[in-house]
């Protein structure tokens, strides 16, 4: 059998389009965009179609993009950024599901001074706007609430969390990486002044990210050296990689419910398979059973190690995950599934598959039906 990828919350191979509009930046075209002579001109010009061409996928102005290295970098500079330019206001308000990006980036600035509330999340990951609204204080700086969890799937409610923000007058910004490409975000629409994308979550390259930023919101620059960006982010910007994001997003954007219907199926696939083959009691589905992005499932198997089961899959040339990429090397609990008090029987037997444009369903059924049969023999042990 051909390896399975069901990591693709991890990464996504890069289409094949994408790395064709991206060759001539490569090679042909690889002046420095600051640089004022021909070969600049031509690389500024890309640079600025890239833009305008992400913005316009998006909802938003040109000016309104700025270009990062990736969700990492969009997320550090949102909250630092932010909360540097707030004039003393030094009060965040984040939850306790975040990725590592948005979280360490908040525990560096409490050893600033800063104070951070972290919001709890029920069973399903999810926040209740009540609790955002009652955890704003008058030196409240920002709010930082993720669309859609990167571990299991949940979607925040981010319309409602925008207006609370809104109307107190508070910068509200979201980690959007999981969920574009399979959620409609329309910064036009949304109540929302900072959002963070990544282009290597939807078959774009790695190492190129953005971040919306409105023009109400003033942010500080979190690294020096030059004036790119509107003096925002330093350094010469990637440009091949800005015009790879930018077919990748036109793509994903385009075909938004086509993925969800695929992604769908999919995750339909693999749960018929262990309702056939295992019992109820084998594995237990993590995450808000209506509000997740549909590419992703975090299921745990009771009386399997995640360890264990990981290994097992790959033997098998499965590749899964136990949450998030960044920390999948560490043998910890997932942060996210703590917060959601869960027992340790679900914690520590937690995997997650996520699927994406290339995976078969007889691909993903073969799967499903491979794991079943680790769990079973691992319960005979």
């Amino acid at each position: 059998m051909k390896p399975i990828y069901l990591d693709h919350a991890a990464t996504t191979p890069m289409h094949p389009a994408v790395l064709e509009a991206m060759t001539p930046y490569f090679t042909d075209v690889f002046g420095n965009p600051s640089s004022v002579h021909s070969f600049g001109r031509l690389a500024h010009r890309a640079l600025n179609e890239a833009r305008e061409r992400v913005a316009a996928a998006l909802g938003c102005e040109a000016r309104q993009w700025i270009w990062t290295s990736g969700g990492t970098e969009s997320d550090n500079l949102a909250i630092l950024g932010t909360v540097a330019a707030s004039e003393g206001k030094q009060h965040i308000i984040t939850s306790q599901v975040e990725h590592h990006a948005v979280l360490y980036a908040c525990r560096y600035l409490e050893r600033q001074g800063c104070e951070v509330t972290y919001l709890p999340v029920d069973e399903t990951g999810r926040v209740d706007p009540l609790d955002v609204e009652q955890a704003i204080r008058p030196d409240t700086a920002l709010i930082s609430i993720m669309y859609g969890n990167n571990e299991v799937g949940t979607l925040q409610p981010i319309r409602e969390i925008g207006e609370i923000a809104r109307a107190s007058g508070i910068p509200f910004h979201s980690d959007a990486v999981q969920a574009l490409g399979l959620e409609p975000v329309d910064l036009s629409r949304l109540p929302v002044d900072l959002v963070s994308f990544s282009a290597h979550k939807i078959e774009g390259p790695k190492g190129v990210g953005g971040l919306y930023c409105s023009p109400r919101i003033r942010i500080a620059p979190q690294s020096f050296g030059g004036s790119q960006e509107r003096k925002r982010r330093a350094g010469t910007e990637n440009v091949a990689g800005a015009v790879g994001f930018a077919a990748a997003v036109e793509r994903a954007v385009a075909r938004v419910e086509h993925n969800q219907m695929r992604m769908n199926e999919l995750r339909r696939t693999m749960i018929d398979v262990w309702s056939r083959e295992l019992g109820p009691q084998d594995y237990v589905i993590n995450g808000h059973p209506q509000f997740t992005l549909s590419h992703i499932l975090n299921v745990s198997f009771p009386g399997v190690s995640t360890e264990t089961l990981l290994m097992n899959l790959d033997l098998e040339g499965i590749a899964a995950a136990s949450g998030s990429a960044c920390t999948s090397g560490a043998l910890e609990v997932s942060h996210v599934l703590q917060a959601m008090k869960l027992p340790s029987s679900v914690t520590h037997s937690a995997v997650r598959f996520s699927f994406g444009s290339g995976n078969l369903v007889e691909d993903v059924e073969w799967a499903a039906s491979r794991t079943a049969a680790i769990v079973l023999r691992m319960h005979k042990k």
